[in-house]
C-alpha cells in the first residue's frame, strides 16, 4: 500500500527550517576556521601544476635542441668522410677539370661543415640558455611543493580536530532537509546562498529582522508570531520567524548538535 503524504503545519515547517539552519549555520563556523587555508592550498596546487607544464615544456625544447645537435653533428661526420673520399679521388684524377670538380665537392662540404657547426653553437646557447630556466623552474617548483606539504598539513590538522563533527552535522543537514519539502528546500537554499552570512531563517531582534536595521511594523510582527504562513522579509529577503520559536528550537536543539 503506497504511503500516504502527510501534509504538516506552517509552523512545523517554520521549525524544521530553523532547525536546519541552526545545522547549517555550525556548519559554517566549523568550515570558517579554516580561514583562507583551503583556498592556499588549492592556489599553491594549480600555481605548482603550470610551472610543471612550463618545465615539462622546457625540457621538450631542450631533448628537441640536442636532437638538433646531434643531426648536425651527423651531417659534420658525413661531410667530413666526403671531403676524405674527394681528396682521395683527387689524387686519382686524368685532368685538371676532374680535381677541380672535386675540389669544389671538398668546398661544398667545407661549408656544409661550417654552417652544420655554426648551427650547434646556436642549439648549445639556446640549450644553455633554457637548462638556467629549468634548474629555476625545478627549484622554485621544489620550494612551492615544501611549501604547499606544510600548509596541507596545516589544513589536515585542522580538518582532524573537527571531521567527526563535521560529517555528523552533515548528515544531520540531509536528515532535517529530507523533512522539508522540495520547493521550500529549494527557496531555503537559494536565500542562505545569496547571504553573506549563510543566513537564510532569522530571528527578530527589537522588531527587526537580525542582522537589518528595518522595523517590521506591529501588524507584520504579529502575522510572524501567528505562524500561519511563510513570511519573507522584503528587504533582506530572509524567511522571518519569532522570538519564541527561536528560543524553543535553540534550546530543542543543544542536544542535537551537541558534539
Amino acid at each position: 500500500m503506497a504511503k500516504k503524504n502527510v501534509e504538516i503545519s506552517v509552523e512545523e515547517k517554520l521549525r524544521a527550517l530553523y532547525d536546519l539552519q541552526i545545522i547549517d549555520s555550525r556548519l559554517d563556523e566549523i568550515r570558517n576556521t579554516r580561514g583562507e587555508l583551503p583556498i592556499e592550498v588549492e592556489d599553491l596546487e594549480i600555481e605548482i601544476q603550470g610551472l610543471e607544464k612550463r618545465a615539462e615544456k622546457f625540457q621538450a625544447e631542450i631533448k628537441e635542441q640536442n636532437d638538433e645537435i646531434n643531426t648536425k653533428k651527423e651531417v659534420m661526420s658525413h661531410s667530413a668522410s666526403l671531403i676524405e673520399k674527394y681528396k682521395s679521388q683527387q689524387d686519382n684524377v686524368r685532368n685538371n677539370k676532374e680535381f677541380e670538380a672535386l675540389d669544389k665537392e671538398i668546398e661544398f662540404q667545407e661549408l656544409e661543415i661550417q654552417l652544420a657547426d655554426k648551427k650547434i653553437k646556436g642549439f648549445s646557447a639556446n640549450i644553455e640558455m633554457k637548462n638556467v630556466t629549468f634548474e629555476d623552474l625545478n627549484t622554485k617548483i621544489s620550494e612551492l611543493k615544501n611549501h604547499l606539504k606544510f600548509k596541507k598539513e596545516e589544513l589536515e590538522d585542522l580538518v582532524s580536530e573537527t571531521q567527526k563533527e563535521e560529517d555528523y552535522l552533515i548528515e544531520k543537514s540531509k536528515e532535517f532537509a529530507a523533512k522539508i519539502d522540495e520547493r521550500l528546500l529549494a527557496s531555503y537554499s537559494r536565500i542562505r546562498n545569496n547571504s553573506t552570512t549563510g543566513l537564510a531563517v532569522v530571528g527578530l531582534e527589537r522588531g527587526a529582522p537580525k542582522g537589518s536595521f528595518f522595523t517590521l511594523p506591529p501588524q507584520k510582527q504579529m502575522e510572524i508570531a501567528q505562524r500561519k504562513k511563510i513570511i519573507i522579509d522584503e528587504h533582506s529577503g530572509k524567511i522571518l520567524v519569532d522570538d519564541d520559536l527561536v528560543n524553543e528550537e535553540n534550546e530543542r536543539m543543544k542536544d542535537i548538535i551537541k558534539f
